[in-house]
């Protein structure tokens, strides 16, 4: 955690692409508890490396909320089911899952997630930096159908892109094995 507070950092959301920060980890790990960090959104510490936020073990986004049978949201932080119990899109029946050991339990099961965080996330006046909307839990499958389909022409770009790379290899590697052969 020692290495990760010791960097500024930038949230690029998911839908729309708008970048946040600078801010500290803390802040960083603030907005991941209070829902305005979503599972697709993205955190740098140079802007030209992007992680998906869940990948950043000290930000504890380690729960999935079932949503029905077969949709799920998250990974998430236990502040931001806090949050969607709040709003009341999630109640005590329904399941959580914990990402780090696989448990599957219904949040009346949990109470500590029934706590509030009274001190809340909000930046101080020295520390005053636009924050992103909290996000919402959403089963509306349209939606999510599209989000994935993007996310799917996305690494089918990176996947071309990669295939291409390596035949320019393959041809050099070629040409080399040629140019060096002793029979020619």
């Amino acid at each position: 955690m020692e290495e990760a507070s010791s960097h500024l950092w930038f949230l690029r959301k998911h839908q729309g692409g708008s970048v946040f920060g600078p801010i500290s980890f803390d802040q960083l790990a603030g907005w991941a508890s209070s829902a305005q960090v979503a599972p697709q959104d993205v955190v740098s510490t140079d802007q030209e490396t992007w992680l998906k936020a869940p990948m950043v073990a000290q930000l504890g986004m380690d729960w999935l909320v079932e949503l029905t049978s077969e949709h799920y949201y998250g990974p998430t932080t236990v502040g931001a089911i806090q949050e969607f119990i709040r709003l009341g899109d999630i109640n005590p029946d329904t399941f959580v899952i914990n990402s780090c050991d696989g448990s599957r339990r219904q949040i009346r099961e949990m109470p500590a997630l029934f706590k509030t965080n009274a001190t809340g996330s909000k930046a101080g006046a020295a520390e005053a930096v636009s924050e992103p909307a909290a996000a919402g839990i959403s089963i509306r499958l349209q939606e999510r159908i599209r989000d994935l389909e993007q996310t799917l022409r996305e690494e089918r770009r990176a996947l071309a892109e990669a295939e291409q790379r390596y035949e320019k290899l393959e041809g050099k590697y070629n040409a080399l094995l040629q140019r060096n052969s002793p029979t020619a």
